[in-house]
């Protein structure tokens, strides 16, 4: 009964996770949501900021800190190792929510395309973003980065075996494509207000002070092979091969 309870708690947590996900499209894109990035905008310009910005300190310090080795030995006292990683995408997911939920549009236009034809292409390019994020998981074991695999292993009395590094796909020309992605989902749009500036400049300066934390852990993890695919390998944007 406990595996299987295990297992429910995994799959709950997972399909929260694609929910959030959905949503963050929605959110950004202003569409098939009750409240999106650009709403009405109902607070003093000075209040709505000092929430927008806290409600993405709170991701922010929750995610990374969560996610660090330090505080996953002392946490795991506390949360068994199989849940540890789908509780990790739960909380996670709950902090995300609160943003969708408490945010504080603006309004205020940086830049509006009215071209169709520049309107289509940008939509496209912010599906191609999210449509990035979304394999790139897959390439480094999505299941295994979700939580999915820790509890179906536990459902099966298996013992857990930690991944391996290697580098499918795309992770051959940038290090990070996972964010590649997510960068694209938050500039690219036909319809830049001041709220959603605000958002993709918050979000985009947490990733980039993240990615150093999780590159010396995976530096730490992996060794000497990880700091030389990281000293080979640009972090976000792929070079230019001279012909």
């Amino acid at each position: 009964m406990l595996r299987f309870l295990v297992l429910l708690y995994g799959i709950v947590s997972y399909l929260m996770f694609l929910a959030t996900f959905m949503y963050w499209l929605g959110f950004l894109s202003n569409m098939f949501v009750p409240k999106g990035i650009d709403s009405e905008p109902t607070a003093p310009l000075p209040l709505a900021l000092a929430i927008n910005l806290l409600l993405i300190l709170i991701f922010g310090l929750q995610h990374s800190t969560m996610a660090r080795p330090v505080f996953k030995a002392k946490w795991m006292r506390y949360v068994p190792r199989h849940i540890e990683r789908s509780t990790y995408v739960l909380i996670s997911n709950l902090c995300m929510l609160a943003i969708f939920y408490f945010w504080q549009p603006v309004g205020g236009t940086i830049w509006q395309v009215e071209n169709q034809t520049g309107q289509l292409v940008l939509q496209g390019l912010f599906l191609a973003g999210a449509g990035l994020t979304v394999f790139s998981t897959f390439l480094i074991n999505h299941f295994d980065l979700l939580g999915l695999r820790q509890v179906w292993l536990y459902f099966r009395g298996e013992r857990y075996t930690a991944l391996k590094f290697g580098v499918p796909g795309v992770y051959k020309y940038v290090r990070h494509p996972l964010y590649v992605g997510w960068f694209m989902t938050l500039w690219i749009t036909p319809h830049m207000t001041a709220a959603h500036l605000f958002f993709a400049v918050a979000f985009t300066t947490y990733v980039l002070i993240a990615i150093r934390f999780e590159e010396r852990d995976l530096v730490a993890h992996f060794g000497p092979v990880y700091a030389d695919y990281r000293d080979s390998v640009p972090m976000l944007i792929p070079k230019v091969r001279k012909t």
